[in-house]
């Protein structure tokens, strides 16, 4: 409370100070020209914050009841800076699609930001420009190009067999799943041997799954530093450190791999088909050209295998539950879907990666579990390169924008009974698919939209197919005795399950 009582009276001399700098004709008539989108009245220096401290985890709420007063934009601001949230689909679209340029940088990273990201060297935040470029072409064309993606069949089909083996413990003793935890140790083996190329030891793979959620876990706590960049060192020096520690644990883990990976590729330059390739391989010689053609750091390598890791786990593992507590709470969709790939296999024993084109109603059911449960429920922020005028308002320059994903997923006037799970509003008479990278029109982004658009939506979904059509196939999944499936959500590094899927599994008769 003292430390509050202290930034509080700093923050009225600031503002203070502030309001007589602003007296100027200069400001003015700078200000004049600007119309920001309405949002709540806000004090000076530190905005709106201390109306969302007492319920920030409740922002989505907050917006919501927001956007019936102010309409479909809404400023807040957090700390001195505006923060813009884009509410509908349609200036969605206008924003990421038709200006995609404009809308295509990020924010600068908080000191957090920085340390986790070495200094924005990773794809997800990385400035609009050369740097951001080279990085995502890298990663799309070594590891998330359809036929690099194909190449790792024999992973994917190692990892099923690892959470088959784990699932069929619980059909032996009786006793009911908790998915979640079976669910995210999977995606973990699987990306682990993505990025480093090796099947490693559970030890080694526990250890690193460790380091990586213990950031995502706290990292939350560090917010304070990009609310309050400046005093924010000052007063939380210990949790500033905290982070530091972490970070130093994260590459004692990974750096190792890293470096183990380069002596064995070494090695095996004249029979270079013997490795599996991995992500970690196409960063040795990756040249950053803005940056004098110089080669990535191991601790520019550590920020974009940590990514590569995190946003391939987390998000799909939370996903994939999802998708399963709603087929154990509607087990009609469960026996179609399950009839669906019977359908296709016949007595074939194996689901093969090239039958899941031949499902539909599979496809439906990760779509609409993905619109009705997108694992982030906002993108990561956006900012503007220029001001830019947004639905008769003006987005000004370098202010923070992002938008409400599930708000446009669960909207009614889009979507008839939004908050029901109905796999079949995506099954056309036409045979369409569904657009879900929102290129036409936006009515729902579980992956963002436009040049930001997550490069690994393509693996994301084949994961989710695979990893759907696998379970139903082999397992009857129904709810425990007694113990409804619970669809409240809760924020962690996704928006998670508030109490996570229980169900007895057992053997499908063949």
């Amino acid at each position: 409370m003292e430390i509050w009582l202290i930034l509080f009276l700093f923050f009225c001399l600031c503002a203070a100070f502030k309001s007589f700098l602003n007296l100027s004709p200069h400001n003015k008539a700078k200000q004049s020209k600007l119309s920001l989108p309405p949002g709540p009245p806000k004090l000076p220096i530190i905005g709106n914050l201390l109306w969302l401290y007492s319920s920030f985890n409740e922002l989505e709420l907050i917006l919501h009841n927001l956007r019936q007063k102010y309409g479909p934009i809404i400023t807040l601001h957090i700390g001195s800076q505006p923060a813009i949230f884009i509410t509908t689909h349609s200036l969605a679209h206008q924003a990421l699609v038709e200006n995609g340029v404009a809308f295509a940088d990020r924010p600068p990273a908080t000191i957090s930001g920085r340390i986790i990201t070495t200094n924005q060297h990773n794809v997800t935040s990385a400035p609009y420009g050369p740097l951001w470029r080279v990085l995502r072409r890298n990663l799309i064309s070594e590891i998330l190009h359809h036929s690099r993606i194909k190449s790792f069949s024999h992973a994917r089909k190692w990892v099923l067999q690892i959470l088959k083996e784990r699932l069929k413990s619980h059909v032996e003793s009786g006793e009911p799943v908790l998915v979640v935890d079976h669910f995210q140790y999977a995606m973990f083996c699987l990306l682990v041997f993505m990025c480093f190329g090796e099947k490693l030891d559970e030890k080694v793979i526990r250890e690193i799954e460790d380091v990586e959620r213990t950031l995502l876990v706290n990292f939350r706590a560090f917010n304070v530093f990009g609310s309050f960049p400046l005093f924010g060192k000052i007063f939380f020096r210990k949790r500033l450190q905290q982070l530091f520690d972490m970070r130093q644990r994260e590459e004692s883990v990974i750096i190792p791999l890293i470096r183990a990976r380069r002596e064995r590729k070494e090695k095996n330059q004249e029979n270079p088909n013997e490795l599996f390739v991995s992500y970690v391989d196409s960063m040795f010689n990756l040249q950053l050209p803005e940056e004098g053609g110089r080669k990535l750091t191991e601790e520019e390598m550590v920020s974009l295998c940590s990514e590569f890791l995190n946003a391939g786990t987390d998000t799909t593992s939370t996903a994939l539950q999802w998708i399963m507590a709603n087929l154990v709470k509607n087990q009609q969709i469960q026996e179609k879907l399950y009839s669906e790939i019977e359908g296709v296999l016949g007595i074939d024993e194996e689901i093969k990666e090239e039958d899941l084109v031949k499902m539909p109603y599979l496809k439906a059911v990760v779509t609409e579990g993905l619109r009705l449960h997108p694992p982030a429920h906002f993108v990561l922020p956006h900012a503007v390169t220029e001001d830019i005028v947004l639905d008769g308002h003006v987005i000004p320059k370098n202010a923070m924008v992002n938008f409400m994903v599930s708000e446009m997923g669960r909207d009614p006037k889009v979507w008839k009974n939004p908050m029901e799970f109905n796999p079949e509003r995506f099954l056309s008479d036409e045979g369409e698919m569904f657009d879900i990278t929102g290129s036409r029109e936006i009515k729902m982004m579980p992956f963002g939209a436009g040049r930001r658009i997550c490069p690994g939506l393509g693996l994301a979904v084949l994961h989710l197919e695979y990893f759907v059509a696998n379970l139903v196939r082999d397992f009857k999944w129904v709810a425990v005795e007694g113990v409804d499936v619970d669809l409240s959500e809760k924020l962690e590094f996704t928006i998670v399950m508030k109490n996570p899927l229980q169900a007895h599994i057992s053997p499908r008769v063949k």
